[in-house]
């Protein structure tokens, strides 16, 4: 069987997996795992992670705050993430969740704090800047800001896929609703209500007054990944995930 056909296949029974609750994850290898060894290697049941642990999944070198992360660290509210090539890693905080590709950096910090157990509360995030590399998010009700060298998004609710570069940033608001600035040009600006990746954007460093916002295609992020790191927190994607958008790729990098 050809490689591209080859991978058509396997995505196309991943995408079948999910619809019938069968799939579980997708181990560092890339590997299919069932609902019971997954719960055996990360001592949780799918569509949630273990009291206490913030990764799901990782590969190559991650770094929090400079030190190599594990499965078992901790990542919070106002923590620094880094990855090197050919890294990945999947991780939640609260209500939040995250897969951040190779070659990124991430700073995360904190607003309000919540309940997320008796008489215990947890920082939650509530702004991120994406120095440079590519991130895939879901956020809960609450409202949140990504920045990026040249755009602040303002989201609440969302799914949303983000591409950092220092000329320009891709911004693919994956479901949901968003405000998007370009940084060097507050006249460059776009509210976007999106039900299924609607309306991906470029935003660039510099060009004409007003017109730093303009039409990208739809790239390297799919719903099959929104559905993981949406079941990390207890929800799901608002569609459904068959037949949904697909990336050419299954490469997590």
């Amino acid at each position: 069987m050809p490689t591209d056909s080859f991978e058509e296949s396997r995505r196309t029974f991943l995408l079948q997996l999910l619809a019938s609750g069968a799939y579980a994850g997708i181990t560092s290898s890339g590997l299919l795992i069932s609902n019971n060894l997954q719960a055996e290697k990360l001592g949780q049941l799918p569509g949630g992670l273990l009291q206490g642990r913030s990764i799901y999944d990782l590969k190559g070198v991650v770094k929090v705050n400079g030190n190599v992360a594990t499965l078992e660290t901790p990542v919070t509210a106002n923590d620094i993430i880094e990855t090197s090539d050919k890294s990945y890693i999947i991780f939640a905080v609260g209500k939040d969740a995250f897969i951040l590709r190779s070659n990124s950096r991430l700073n995360l910090s904190s607003g309000k704090e919540e309940k997320t157990g008796k008489n215990i509360k947890q920082a939650l995030v509530n702004s991120l800047r994406l120095v440079t590399g590519k991130l895939l998010s879901v956020f809960g009700k609450s409202k949140h800001r990504i920045t990026t060298p040249t755009a602040t998004i303002g989201i609440r609710g969302t799914g949303i896929y983000v591409e950092s570069y220092p000329d320009e940033s891709y911004v693919c608001t994956c479901y949901g609703e968003t405000e998007i600035v370009a940084v060097n040009d507050p006249n460059s600006k776009e509210r976007i209500v999106s039900e299924h990746h609607d309306a991906p954007r470029y935003i660039s460093a510099s060009g004409q007054d007003g017109q730093l916002i303009r039409p990208a295609p739809f790239k390297n992020h799919d719903d099959i990944e929104l559905q993981l790191i949406e079941e990390l927190v207890g929800r799901q994607p608002p569609f459904p995930v068959p037949g949904g958008r697909r990336r050419s790729s299954i490469s997590p990098y």
